[in-house]
């Protein structure tokens, strides 16, 4: 039996040779598929597993900055479920007024109708004050965000096209209200890659009490290759799943392996050129073997000093997992990764910002759990000299309505809320947009999802309508056919 090429009879046994060269760099794949590659700065390449890996990190850049970027890096402190505008960062007055009466401007096709909601206006438990020397309002549950509000550029005009979790989480993170696209840090990473050797490119942190609807879907990598993907970090056990090697496998072994896979690789791929998802997986494995001792020490807190956990809130039992959150977020920017998202908000119901009913202690709570970490996130990072080239974003997947639900709370609205940016050639300290006398619409210089797209991607350098990728005969792109660069927000 010859044992150079494969037999054309389908009952015959395939030669163990082929099956070793040929199946042996599957193994670990599912795992691993879901490392980002590096961005071609490879440095010294001393074993043929390094320089494959190089020559795949590189065919994976499409594209560079088309411009000079004010950003470097992004952190999304995504809230889940949908924070209220008009109890947070867009104060009305004729809430007040017209309390427990239908207000005129209320129209039941806008709301997610549970059946449970009505017209009558909802005034706010809360009160605002005008924080920093540019007065921007800021609710008395945010106390610590309130000092640091003059960075900030808060935008009250936001508009969404859907009022269900679901279509409205992947429109926020993809562009798109379908499932199956890039998430907004895929592209970020398809377009620039990784400043990081020895981490992934694009890292997620959930809230403690799990993953918001759609899971996964949301950090996809949709139509790209695998290696674009979101890498869920863990804060307890295991950094990263799977990472570790075996019990009893050592370093030196490890390096042995990975370098016959990579001449396995290199003389299969030779005559498969266009296989991307073979040259993701030799990337994969290079970058996840270097992970096994960059990983540990990137979640080791124990490096900071007490003064800074202490700051960020690690000594507060509620705001202890998102200060840790939003503490390894600075540690992973330092080390230069390129998207960085964390969430506030589990599941769904009182677990996220999703206040039903009893708005009140479902807002203290959540305000409470972010707000420290969040002041100090944006603190820590000015004083590192960070923030000038890291984009701090905040919101959710739309905001909440004036009218009432429930008698206390307030239902899905994504016609006028609000989000707010930081850092990264963002204009401190202004306001951006208005809703009308209810919070109910945006009025004035609406924003919509593909605008906020655009904008972000222009901070990194890159334009949104250059930036695009080929799949299935057509080029994609994060804004689709809409956005727009918000040039009055750019410092």
């Amino acid at each position: 039996m010859s044992t150079d090429s494969y037999r054309d009879d389908e009952s015959s046994a395939i030669p163990r040779r082929h099956w070793l060269r040929d199946t042996g760099a599957g193994f670990g794949s599912l795992a691993l598929n879901a490392m980002l590659a590096r961005d071609g700065r490879a440095g010294d390449v001393s074993s043929s597993a390094n320089i494959a890996a190089a020559s795949a990190a590189q065919q994976m850049i499409e594209q560079q900055p088309h411009f000079a970027p004010r950003a470097k890096s992004v952190v999304f402190l995504f809230m889940y479920g949908g924070p209220s505008q008009v109890d947070l960062f867009d104060p009305k007055p004729e809430l007040d007024r017209w309390h427990g009466k239908p207000i005129p401007v209320f129209r039941k096709d806008d709301v997610f109708m549970t059946g449970k909601t009505n017209a009558n206006a909802l005034r706010s438990p809360f009160r605002f004050r005008k924080a920093g020397e540019a007065g921007i309002d800021i609710c008395d549950q945010y106390p610590e965000l309130a000092k640091v509000a003059d960075e900030l550029c808060v935008i009250r005009s936001m508009t969404a096209k859907s009022n269900n979790h679901g279509p409205a989480l992947f429109q926020m993170q993809s562009g798109s209200l379908l499932t199956g696209h890039p998430s907004i840090g895929s592209w970020t990473t398809f377009g620039l890659g990784s400043e990081c050797d020895d981490l992934p490119g694009f890292i997620v942190m959930m809230d403690h009490q799990g993953a918001p609807v759609n899971g996964t879907l949301n950090w996809s990598n949709g139509f790209m290759p695998a290696s674009y993907q979101g890498v869920p970090l863990r804060t307890s056990g295991e950094p990263i799943a799977y990472v570790r090697p075996p019990e009893g496998v050592s370093s030196r072994r490890q390096r042995s392996q990975l370098d016959l896979l990579a001449r396995w690789n290199d003389e299969y791929s030779k005559a498969r050129p266009a296989d991307e998802e073979l040259r993701a997986r030799i990337a994969s494995y290079e970058l996840a073997f270097r992970m096994q001792t960059s990983a540990p020490e990137t979640v080791d807190l124990s490096q900071e000093s007490e003064q800074t956990q202490k700051m960020y809130g690690l000594d507060n039992k509620v705001s202890q997992h998102f200060a840790r959150n939003c503490l390894l977020a600075r540690r992973l920017v330092e080390r230069g990764v390129r998207f960085v998202q964390v969430y506030s908000g589990g599941n769904e119901g009182p677990k996220a910002w999703d206040a039903h009913s009893e708005l009140e202690k479902n807002h203290k709570l959540h305000c409470a759990e972010t707000d420290r970490p969040i002041a100090a996130l944006l603190t820590d990072l000015k004083q590192r000299g960070l923030l000038d080239t890291t984009l701090v974003v905040w919101g959710g997947e739309f905001g909440r309505t004036p009218n009432t639900e429930n008698n206390n709370g307030r239902d899905h609205h994504p016609h006028g809320f609000t989000m707010w940016m930081a850092g990264g050639g963002i204009k401190p300290g202004t306001v951006y947009g208005t809703t009308d006398e209810f919070g109910y619409h945006a009025v004035e210089n609406r924003v919509s999802v593909p605008d906020l797209h655009a904008t972000i991607l222009h901070l990194l350098g890159l334009d949104h309508e250059r930036l695009t990728y080929h799949f299935q005969g057509r080029d994609y792109r994060l804004t689709d056919v809409e956005g727009r660069v918000l040039h009055p927000l750019l410092a």
